[in-house]
């Protein structure tokens, strides 16, 4: 970490996650002095715990996706007591891609149509079309794992071959395909070669954990080394309080805690945000001045609402053959797209995708979760029991659109607060009745395909509690300032030197796992500025 000092940097970005490193890696070619502040720190591949024999114990405790059962001194707490699903994320360079499942679509050309095509939401003012080349770019830059021909999607190319069905995909496809129903293999940001310098994935499994091998395309590996090649300063544990403005209501700067906890300022001419739907507008709510009462660029009344989460159902479907579940890259199989667009006789408006995923889990948690249902009694049978579903499960998440509603809300709770004393997030999120009847249409699908593929034993529901990684919609972006945070390239409709680049620009939040999306979109935005550096600020 750089010593800070008064002096303004050129560029100030708050969050070294999936969004901030792109964002610090397009813009280093200007050559002004960037500085990234993290609240976390690095973490030490040979701390994960997959180089550990309690690995899945660990998964629960210590290095759990839940920041609240983490309790790190880089995580804040978040009140989730308002809502079916809980946050998840990680706080640290590379953010949540430390700790993510790295299945890696993108967002579908129509998901960007929602208001034209549907009659919902509102479009964007960005298309499929002019983000492409940064997806593309972004690809390229990450590492992705894919197969060329869905016809789902406009034509693309991954840079690598897909990952492995496995025994698991080829097992579950079967069922797909007596249905006759769309399935293909998942883009993933896994490497299935060797790749700028990483070795392949060994399937070793416990990818939310934290990949040791470096197979899984996490930002501290892959954008963060390039960026910083190029001049980047990233300083860790330094958690960002609030915001500063100057008379003219241009972004000054941020009051900061360092790594021992002393409040620190630094000036910028630029701000970017990369804090994700939570950690953003909790930055902007606690950023009050007489000139913005309500929150930094939140004349909208907008910062914080919209919160959009992707619920998800799940179907497990027990098989007598063994398919070695607990081998391989846990969320990256395959996915369908079949219920995917609308068809309004479902009961429902837009769609959902299916992500076949391995499912089983290892050893632990397959006693664990057998234990629970009383599938796997302690004392005699028990080993009976184990044997028979341990490495014979696959699963099926049901990841469901989730529309904007303006009454889903990231708040600042009035009495948690983290270890230095900011406000912690308050969540308040109700599930729809479009997305119910979605879950319920999808985990009946999902039931079809396993009874189709020749499960013995099928289980399933939703939404899952502790799945609210896609944090999403909490300062959107589009070109009317009363209906929107930011504009059609993420700059503040109400501070002109203030970005933000992560998920909480989204206007609608589709049926796809995000960070695809995120990091293009950050590219797109460091592309625009770097176009716009004459007149950055009219």
């Amino acid at each position: 970490m750089a010593l800070a000092s008064n002096a303004p940097v050129d560029v100030l970005i708050i969050g070294a996650g999936a969004s901030g490193a792109a964002v610090a890696y397009s813009l280093a070619d200007t050559r002004m002095r960037i500085v990234c502040m993290e609240q976390g720190d690095w973490t030490r591949p040979s701390e994960y715990p997959s180089n550990y024999p309690d690995w899945e114990q660990q998964q629960g405790g210590e290095h759990s996706i839940d920041p609240n059962v983490r309790g790190r001194p880089a995580d804040y707490p978040i009140n989730n007591d308002a809502s079916p699903i809980s946050v998840v994320n990680y706080n640290g360079v590379g953010g949540g891609t430390i700790l993510y499942a790295a299945h890696f679509p993108r967002l579908h050309p129509s998901d960007f149509r929602v208001k034209s095509l549907d009659g919902v939401a509102d479009d964007w003012p960005v298309s499929y079309e002019l983000l492409e080349p940064f997806f593309a770019a972004n690809d390229r830059m990450m590492g992705v794992s894919g197969l060329a021909g869905d016809p789902t999607y406009p034509a693309k190319q991954p840079p690598l071959p897909p990952l492995p069905l496995g025994r698991t995909g080829e097992t579950v496809a079967r069922g797909f395909n007596k249905l006759g129903w769309h399935w293909w293999p998942s883009d993933s940001a896994i490497i299935s070669r060797p790749y700028e310098g990483r070795d392949q994935c060994k399937n070793l499994g416990p990818c939310t954990s934290g990949c040791a091998q470096g197979a899984k395309s996490s930002t501290d590996i892959t954008y963060w080394p390039a960026a910083l090649r190029a001049g980047v300063e990233l300083w860790t544990n330094c958690r960002v309080r609030e915001i500063t403005v100057s008379d003219d209501g241009m972004a000054s700067g941020v009051y900061y805690y360092d790594a021992d906890g002393n409040e620190q300022f630094q000036g910028a001419e630029v701000v970017v945000m990369a804090c994700n739907g939570v950690g953003t507008p909790r930055i902007l709510l606690n950023s009050t001045s007489s000139q913005f009462p309500d929150g930094l660029a939140n004349r909208s009344g907008l910062v914080g609402r919209n919160l959009m989460f992707h619920p998800i159902g799940f179907v497990q479907g027990l098989f007598e053959e063994r398919l070695d579940s607990h081998m391989g890259p846990q969320g990256c199989n395959f996915l369908s797209n079949e219920f995917y667009e609308t068809d309004l006789s479902r009961g429902f408006v837009r769609g959902y995708m299916m992500q076949v995923t391995r499912g089983g889990g290892g050893p632990f948690a397959t006693a664990m979760q057998g234990a629970a249902t009383g599938a796997i009694p302690w004392g005699p049978g028990h080993h009976d029991a184990f044997q028979a579903r341990f490495d014979h499960t696959a699963s099926i998440g049901i990841l469901c659109e989730d529309l904007p509603e303006q009454h889903n809300t990231v708040t600042l709770d009035p009495e948690l607060v983290d270890s230095d004393g900011i406000a912690a997030p308050k969540i308040n999120y109700t599930l729809s009745d479009n997305s119910r009847r979605m879950i319920d249409h999808g985990v009946a699908r999902a039931t079809e395909v396993m009874e189709a593929a020749g499960a013995i034993e099928i289980t399933g529901g939703g939404p899952a509690r502790l799945a609210g990684w896609h944090l999403l919609g909490t300062a959107r972006m589009g070109n009317d300032p009363a209906t929107s945070v930011v504009n059609g390239w993420g700059r503040s409709h109400d501070v002109k030197n203030l970005f933000i680049v992560d998920g909480s620009i989204f206007v609608t939040s589709g049926g796809v796992n995000p960070t695809s999306t995120i990091q293009a979109l950050a590219l797109y935005i460091a592309d625009t500025m770097k176009k716009n550096l004459a007149n950055l600020f009219d």
